[in-house]
């Protein structure tokens, strides 16, 4: 079966969540809202009790040659926990960090001579979290200079150390400078005081700010900020002045993100309480993405991928191209996750069980898994949209079965998410808007073609649009409460508020109005 002809078997509301709808406004209503996170397809977990072994004999290899590749270091404490975040493992505790730190370094120098990692070389390293810049001078001094000890750092490397504002203080950043760190990005989300404080972010404007100036001052690093948009009480005006003063503070770059609202999150509790306003729907999310990328490409800031912007020659974003790209990924810490040679890993997320085999001599796993077997062709659609194009010729290359995605961007074409350039397919603004719902799409067709297995991933990322499940709940009563054949207008008011629905959704409404009768 084709793609087209798949495409027509579909259910509606899946086809809609999967290919989009056809629409006069693509930007904000493509499609009903983002479906994952992350694009991607899912592999196969190696056994436990097999994981070392296999493990062993990758880092025991020589590396076929030297490719460009990275290396991921976990910092799982922070200071406070923000509303909106996943990541939140561990408060701050001295003696819990200085232990951890101690095994951290361990387990570096455990690989530092296998032939796997001591004879390639490492282009970007980023020390993500949890907050790295809450450790002590002491500790990330003793981080960083295991780190340039024990990987191979090649000589245009790329050393981010990720942080809060709050942490810009000189007994930190003079450690910090002085082995090795030359990027830095940190979360400033937005610089509006109240919204900042209302999501858990410490300090005021004024104050990140100042403290921005004061690293940018030691000329020693690229500086970049991440900045979110459809915080609570972020209208378009603050989302404004929050683009202004990124242009005034004189940093390096920017990442701009769309806010995730997790369902049970304790930022969704928190709107469901009344103790904060609304999110921004998705479609207002959608507006506020294209402002800010017309407001930037006025001031010459250069696009980077689908969410990074450089104002200099600083900046590369080069951990966060490579990450996307499908290369080699060496993971260090409690909840780090990389992948090498066919293997992604996710080492474990409790401080407890993490010392516990470092100190035994084990890597770390919480889960081992052997990529898919289509993983090359993941990574080169991934590499490509996150550079927000599509060049396929280069994923026919690959299998001849794939020549069938020409329908699929042909039908994105008609509906205003690419356009062809007689080589290649560029995202429009509004596919930009959508590339990793462009993603995760493309990969199922590949999948599709390639294996006859059709299956679609929807992750609960959007809980601030849950009015469009009240509205068929309403919709639904009033045609239950009809006698008789329901009037055009019901069915017209339902059928649109299925459109924006997933067959999860629908399913639990179901039951919710069993329940009611």
């Amino acid at each position: 079966m084709s793609l087209e002809e798949l495409f027509h078997s579909l259910p509606p509301e899946q086809r809609i969540f999967q290919f989009g709808a056809e629409t006069d406004s693509p930007l904000t209503d493509a499609f009903p809202r983002k479906r994952v996170v992350h694009a991607g397809l899912h592999g196969t977990v190696v056994p436990p009790d097999e994981s070392q072994q296999v493990w062993q004999r990758i880092m025991a290899s020589a590396p076929a040659k030297k490719d460009i590749q990275t290396a991921y270091i976990h910092i799982p404490f922070c200071k406070t926990k923000c509303l909106y975040c996943g990541f939140f493992q561990n408060g701050t505790n001295q003696d819990v960090e200085d232990h951890y730190v101690d095994c951290l370094i361990q387990e570096l120098e455990a690989s530092a001579d296998l032939p796997r990692l001591k004879d390639s070389l490492i282009h970007a390293v980023f020390i993500g979290g949890g907050t790295p810049t809450s450790l002590s001078p002491k500790n990330a001094g003793r981080l960083l200079q295991a780190i340039c000890r024990c990987l191979p750092l090649a000589n245009d490397y790329e050393l981010t150390l990720e942080g809060r504002v709050h942490d810009l203080v000189p007994e930190k950043m003079d450690v910090w400078l002085a082995n090795g760190v030359n990027r830095m990005s940190l979360g400033v989300q937005s610089f509006h005081t109240d919204i900042r404080r209302s999501v858990g972010r410490l300090d005021d404007e004024e104050t990140v700010l100042k403290n921005l100036r004061s690293l940018l001052d030691y000329n020693q690093c690229a500086v970049v900020v991440d900045l979110i948009y459809g915080l609570p009480g972020q209208d378009m005006q603050v989302w404004k002045e929050d683009l202004d003063l990124l242009i005034q503070s004189g940093v390096d770059g920017a990442d701009l993100y769309q806010l995730n609202v997790f369902d049970g999150s304790d930022l969704n509790k928190a709107i469901a309480r009344g103790a904060l306003p609304p999110a921004a729907t998705t479609d207002y999310q959608a507006g506020m993405f294209a402002f800010a990328k017309a407001y930037l490409e006025q001031r010459a800031y250069r696009r980077l991928n689908v969410c990074h912007w450089s104002c200099s020659n600083r900046e590369r974003s080069l951990y966060n191209t490579l990450a996307r790209s499908g290369s080699s990924m060496f993971p260090f810490g409690s909840g780090a996750g990389g992948s090498v040679d066919g293997y992604s890993t996710m080492l474990h997320r409790s401080i407890a069980p993490y010392e516990m085999f470092v100190e035994a001599g084990k890597k770390p796993f919480m889960a081992l898994m052997k990529q898919s077997p289509l993983q090359p062709i993941v990574d080169a659609v991934q590499n490509q949209l996150e550079m927000c194009y599509m060049d396929l010729n280069k994923i026919y290359a690959f299998d001849d079965k794939l020549k069938d995605l020409e329908w699929l961007y042909k039908l994105w074409e008609t509906r205003g998410l690419v356009t062809y350039n007689g080589v290649m397919y560029t995202l429009t603004d509004a596919g930009q808007f959508w590339q990793v719902n462009i993603t995760q799409t493309t990969l199922e067709c590949i999948q599709y073609l390639m294996t006859g297995k059709n299956a679609m991933v929807m992750e609960r990322v959007a809980a601030q649009d849950s009015k469009k499940t009240a509205s068929m709940v309403e919709a639904m009563k009033r045609m239950k409460a009809m006698s008789g054949t329901p009037s055009v207008e019901a069915m017209k008011k339902m059928a649109e508020a299925m459109r924006h629905m997933s067959q999860d959704e629908i399913q639990a409404i179901m039951k919710q109005m069993k329940n009611h009768s």
